[in-house]
C-alpha cells in the first residue's frame, strides 16, 4: 500500500475494507478533516482528536468493495452521532454528560405504559445506563456497537427494550387477563424487540381496531371471510361456490382485508397517537397479524389461517 499522510493514512489503516489508496490522497485528507469538523460542530464542548474520530469511523464504515468511493460511504452515517458515540467511549465527561441529557433522559417517556410500574422504569433505564457506557472485564462497552447507520435514539431504544424485556422475563409477573396467548406467541418480523415492545403494550388497542374495522365491511364481505378464516374453504371452493374463477376470489379477499387493514390503521393512528416513526414501526405489527386477528374475532382458536395462493 502507498503511504498516504495524515488522516488518510488513519483511515486507510484502520478500514475493514483494504481500500485503493486514492492518488491524490489530499483530497482523502480534506474530506475526513470536514467529517470530523461538521460532526464536532454539533457538540462543541466534547473534545476529541481528529484522528481518534477518524480511527472510530473507518472501523464501522459501511461493507464496500475496495475500489468504492469514500464519500457516499461517509453520507450514509450520522457522523456528529458516531462523534459523540466515539467520546463516550473514551470516558470522555462532556460527551457522557450530553448522551445522558439528550439520550438517556429521553428513555423513561419511550418505555412508559399503563402496565409499566415507574420502579421498573427506572430500573431499566438504570441497567441501559450502565450497559451502554461502562466497560466490563469482557469487553467495551454497548455503545461501541453503535455504526452510525440510523438515528442514536433509535438504536438506544432498541438496546433498552431488549434490556426490558429480559429483565421482565426473569421476574416472571403473574399472567395477565387481557393477554392473548396466541398473541404473545407470534414473533415479531426479525426478532425485532423495539417491535415486539409496541405490540405488547398495544395490544388491546389493536384487537379492538380490528373488531372495529370487520364491523364496517358489507355483509357479503364478511360472509367471504367467515367462508375462508372460519370453515377454510381453500380458492377452489371458493370459487366453484361462487361460481367464479379462483383469481376473483383471491381479489375479493385481497379487497376485503385491505379495507380492514386501512381502517384499523386509520383507528389506531386517531387512537393511539403515536409519533410518526413509532406509527411505521408498528404498521410492521398490525401487517404481521391482522390475519391472525382476524381468524380469532372470527372464532378461529387453533390455529393460523392460511395464506393465500397456499390452497
Amino acid at each position: 500500500m502507498a503511504q498516504v499522510p495524515g488522516l488518510a493514512a488513519t483511515f486507510l489503516a484502520h478500514a475493514k475494507v483494504r481500500f485503493i489508496p486514492p492518488e491524490a490522497s489530499a483530497e482523502l485528507d480534506g474530506l475526513l478533516l470536514r467529517a470530523w469538523e461538521t460532526a464536532r460542530e454539533r457538540w462543541p464542548a466534547v473534545e476529541l482528536p481528529a484522528e481518534a474520530f477518524v480511527t472510530h469511523l473507518a472501523e464501522r464504515l459501511p461493507e464496500a468493495s475496495p475500489d468504492s468511493p469514500i464519500e457516499p460511504l461517509l453520507a450514509q452515517l450520522s457522523l456528529a452521532e458516531l462523534y459523540l458515540a466515539c467520546a463516550c467511549l473514551r470516558g470522555a465527561p462532556a460527551a457522557i454528560e450530553l448522551f445522558d441529557r439528550n439520550y438517556l433522559a429521553k428513555l423513561p417517556g419511550l418505555l412508559r405504559g399503563p402496565k409499566q410500574p415507574e420502579a421498573m422504569i427506572d430500573d431499566i433505564c438504570q441497567l441501559a445506563r450502565v450497559k451502554l457506557l461502562v466497560p466490563t472485564p469482557e469487553g467495551a462497552p454497548k455503545i461501541a456497537e453503535y455504526t452510525g447507520r440510523g438515528a442514536l435514539l433509535s438504536w438506544v431504544r432498541v438496546i433498552t427494550v431488549r434490556i426490558a424485556i429480559k429483565l421482565q422475563a426473569a421476574q416472571k409477573p403473574a399472567p395477565d387477563q387481557d393477554s392473548d396467548p396466541e398473541l404473545e406467541q407470534i414473533p415479531t418480523p426479525g426478532g425485532d424487540a423495539e417491535l415486539e415492545l409496541i405490540k405488547r403494550r398495544y395490544q388491546t388497542d389493536f384487537r379492538q381496531a380490528v373488531r372495529e374495522a370487520f364491523s364496517e365491511l358489507s355483509a357479503d364481505d364478511r360472509h367471504l371471510l367467515r367462508l375462508y378464516f372460519v370453515d377454510q374453504l381453500s380458492m377452489y371452493e371458493l370459487a366453484s361456490l361462487f361460481r367464479v374463477n379462483q383469481s376473483t376470489v383471491s381479489r375479493w379477499l385481497k379487497s376485503a382485508r385491505q379495507e380492514v387493514y386501512e381502517e384499523t390503521r386509520r383507528r389506531l393512528q386517531e387512537r393511539l397517537g403515536l409519533s410518526t416513526r413509532d406509527f411505521k414501526s408498528f404498521l410492521a405489527v398490525l401487517d404481521s397479524q391482522l390475519e391472525l386477528n382476524i381468524s380469532q374475532l372470527l372464532g378461529v382458536r387453533d390455529g393460523v389461517p392460511r395464506p393465500p395462493g397456499k390452497d
